[in-house]
């Protein structure tokens, strides 16, 4: 019987916290109310403050929060964003919602995220009348990573474009001491269950610098209400859930130890690699396996653990068969979804996320992940590739 190595184990988690989770669920059930509340304003508070900014937004997924977000800067139809084709659908699917056009740019093959110098190039390319066109950019932080905020606040401010970051993945990853989701005009989070900070459903918090922005995300959340009944702007129904803001009220003060343990985790896995001389080392070309990229000033909470594979798709069917966890994120990149095909892209459009699409492939990674675990996974791996 082979040995279980989950991608994720939530039930690990939720042994050390059931009494704090269950008294705080308690604590709604007994108050019967269960839309937003003082559960849910204890929670905004939190993380505003833990992110530096002057307000958080409960919402109720993280996608809603990436609508409520393009909605507050006023992107509508005809508009146009740039942003990756290697992200999950979410960061696209809201744009679309609304009539705008997502606007592709390619990866940097090291970390995964938009290479700011491609975003640039973009812009220059564009025609004159669709450069007007052009409103915002959603950088994603993705896998935990933080993207250059740097190199794209500058490109941003030259060309007067919003910036609106998915940090849907990256809740306590930061990049020269700047937390994902602070430092552009808005950032996005998501509270589903498999993120490092995951709700028991569906949740998703808006962070913004400005008053004004947030205030008018709070209307959107509402029907465009600030008071009952009396609507200012359409809106629609975005609010989070009072069980929610209780259960991650109790998870968050557990958050950046739980992602510091997710960084051991992955010293772990690459002292492991190294030493099995599976793994490309200090920018060597050989090796089976390329280890994920750290980019300087990064602080990476590895939500996913993030491999590059020879022959993936037959190494992932072989760890399954010997009961190890791993999925593909992403298998197919945005610009090659059905649905996009009205917007003519073709293979060998973004060479980078295609690439990426092709080869990687994600490992058991949690806090409560054990060496024997990895040593197991990473022997299996060994053992795939063995003569």
């Amino acid at each position: 019987m082979p040995m279980q190595v989950p991608l994720l184990d939530l039930k690990l988690q939720y042994e050390h916290i059931r009494e704090e989770i269950q008294k705080e669920i308690n604590e709604v059930l007994d108050s019967q109310s269960f839309i937003l509340g003082p559960k849910v304003e204890a929670l905004e508070q939190k993380v505003a403050s833990y992110l530096h900014v002057r307000q958080a937004i409960g919402c109720s997924s993280g996608t809603d929060a990436l609508l409520l977000s393009l909605m507050a800067i006023g992107i509508s139809a005809g508009d146009l964003v740039i942003t990756t084709p290697y992200t999950f659908f979410a960061t696209t699917g809201s744009v679309s919602r609304l009539g705008a056009t997502p606007v592709f740019v390619d990866i940097d093959p090291s970390t995964y995220t938009i290479a700011p110098d491609l975003i640039e190039k973009k812009i220059l390319g564009m025609k004159k009348d669709d450069r007007k066109r052009l409103r915002a950019i959603i950088p994603v932080h993705l896998y935990g990573q933080c993207v250059d905020m740097k190199s794209i606040l500058k490109i941003a401010r030259r060309y007067r474009l919003a910036v609106i970051e998915d940090a849907a993945q990256a809740l306590g990853a930061s990049s020269y001491g700047r937390k994902a989701g602070s430092m552009g005009d808005l950032g996005c989070f998501s509270f589903f269950p498999s993120k490092n900070l995951g709700g028991y459903g569906e949740g998703g918090m808006v962070a913004a610098k400005s008053k004004t922005l947030a205030e008018k995300i709070r209307m959107l959340r509402v029907h465009g209400s600030k008071k009952r009944y009396h609507h200012q702007i359409i809106g629609y129904n975005a609010r989070m859930d009072a069980i929610q803001g209780a259960v991650l009220m109790v998870k968050f003060q557990y958050l950046d130890a739980w992602n510091e343990a997710r960084r051991i985790c992955a010293e772990r896995y690459r002292e492991l690699f190294l030493k099995s001389e599976l793994a490309e080392n200090e920018g060597t070309k050989k090796g089976f396996i390329t280890l994920p990229s750290v980019a300087k000033g990064n602080y990476h909470i590895y939500h996913q653990f993030i491999i590059r594979a020879k022959k993936r798709n037959q190494l992932k069917k072989f760890l399954n068969e010997n009961g190890i966890g791993c999925e593909i994120y992403y298998p197919i990149p945005l610009h090659l979804q059905e649905c996009y095909k009205d917007l003519g892209y073709q293979k060998g459009a973004f060479p980078e996320s295609e690439k990426a699409a092709r080869e990687t492939l994600a490992l058991p990674i949690y806090p409560e992940l054990c060496s024997e675990q990895q040593e197991y996974v990473v022997g299996k791996i060994r053992e795939y590739y063995s003569p």
